[in-house]
């Protein structure tokens, strides 16, 4: 008995010859020739909604016929939770869906059904990891969408490698996406990431598909980021915004009121700052502690910004504000374990540092928005009449933008917008 088999993975031997173009051979023996571009027929596609608008946004609107999805992040985020509940929104629809796994059993999967209330008669699920087996299944039950989670644990019996490596990897990929493409069925593929958070395995996996989303969030938090860094069917800078909670994964129509929820009144080193998540602009809070220190290198602890642009800023602020930070370790996070990076949020940095140097808290309903210069001057930013209006709808009275953006907005009644050259001018309004 071979060692594979030992494992419980099916022997090679045991295959008939040829049974991988059998098992494919459905999807891949369909040929198509060269034509004419401008023969081509383009008709508008209908997407399939899932059913979770957050889900959608970060789709481009839903799934596109044909479209293979990569969807990574770190384990126990909630990548299995938010494939069950979109299979089963999806069979709302009256849609067949097949969910394959390879990591846990029919009956795991049920529990888990149960208790995220996604139990459907058109919600077929199996455990399979022989890629020869699904190819099968996937042409005789013809689902209309197909999820396989995940691509690290499937397998191919022609190839001696064992499942999870590069070569194993890369060929189930490659036939889901031949199937996909070939049959019009939109597929999921849920993949593990490495201790950096990337996606295992080989580079060419995200050059394969068409999507490519991340999940990420503390666990030891309640909120959920789905963000798409790759996307050939709409924005790459939208992101979905989850709350978990016993009963799955519950989507945040409003993220700002929730991101705010908790933000001490008049505390110094807490901003309010917009960022703009592709269409959607969203109220973060920055915080910062700015700390005396007897070393002689201060700490720079940086979570949820980029640590490179806030050393960035706080040189500027050195040498234009002349605060002394070089003798305080300085401390920053975005509350509610979001990410961001963006240059719009730069004076937003800037005031929650010096807020906190100067243990001045930023005047109640003020915010501030700019990308800082290293010559201490602000830079218009995009998007910024949006970001004002959702400022104003959360109730902030007093916004400062760059002035020369000031100069193309137009008049937004309810709030007070005024124009800030430099950091020197900024700090001077605010404190």
């Amino acid at each position: 008995m071979s060692r594979l088999r030992c494992m419980g993975y099916p022997d090679r031997r045991s295959r008939a010859k040829g049974r991988r173009s059998g098992g494919g051979g459905h999807f891949a023996a369909a040929r198509n020739g060269p034509v004419p571009i401008d023969t081509i027929d383009l008709k508008d596609e209908i997407r399939t909604t899932t059913g979770i608008q957050e889900f959608d946004r970060v789709l481009g609107g839903g799934l596109v016929a044909g479209s293979l999805v990569l969807i990574g992040g770190d384990p126990g985020i909630g990548k299995s939770t938010l494939m069950l509940q979109a299979l089963y929104g999806l069979s709302r629809q009256g849609r067949r869906v097949l969910y394959v796994s390879g990591e846990e059993s029919v009956r795991q999967i049920r529990l888990r059904s149960q208790r995220l209330e996604t139990v459907s008669s058109t919600l077929l699920v199996v455990s399979e990891v022989d890629m020869d087996i699904i190819m099968d299944m996937v042409a005789s039950e013809k689902p209309d969408v197909l999820v396989v989670d995940s691509i690290q644990t499937m397998f191919n019996s022609e190839l001696s490698s064992a499942p999870g490596s590069v070569t194993q990897v890369r060929e189930s990929a490659m036939r889901l996406m031949l199937m996909s493409k070939r049959s019009g069925i939109p597929t999921f593929i849920v993949g593990h990431v490495t201790k950096e958070g990337a996606i295992a395995g080989p580079r060419l996996l995200e050059h394969m598909v068409d999507t490519v989303l991340y999940f990420e969030g503390d666990r030891s938090h309640v909120f959920r980021i789905l963000r798409a860094v790759k996307n050939r069917f709409g924005s790459t800078n939208e992101i979905g915004v989850f709350e978990m909670k016993e009963k799955g994964l519950d989507q945040v129509s409003n993220p700002s009121a929730v991101f705010l929820s908790e933000r001490p009144a008049s505390a110094p080193g807490s901003v309010v700052t917009a960022s703009m998540e592709g269409s959607r602009p969203i109220l973060i809070e920055l915080q910062a502690l700015a700390s005396s220190t007897t070393f002689g290198t201060p700490r720079r602890t940086i979570l949820g910004l980029d640590p490179n642009r806030v050393a960035l800023l706080v040189a500027v602020m050195e040498k234009k504000l002349g605060l002394h930070l070089m003798g305080h370790d300085i401390f920053m996070n975005v509350a509610g374990g979001v990410k961001v990076d963006e240059p719009g949020l730069d004076m937003g940095i800037i005031a929650a540092i010096a807020s906190s140097f100067l243990d001045r808290p930023v005047p109640e309903g003020h915010i501030v928005l700019g990308e800082v210069g290293l010559t201490g001057e602000v830079r218009a930013i995009s998007h910024v009449e949006t970001r004002v209006a959702e400022m104003k709808k959360m109730g902030f009275t007093r916004c400062l933008v760059p002035e020369s953006n000031l100069k193309r907005m137009s008049a937004i009644s309810g709030i007070e917008v005024l124009g800030i050259r430099n950091v020197d001018q900024a700090v001077e309004m605010l404190f």
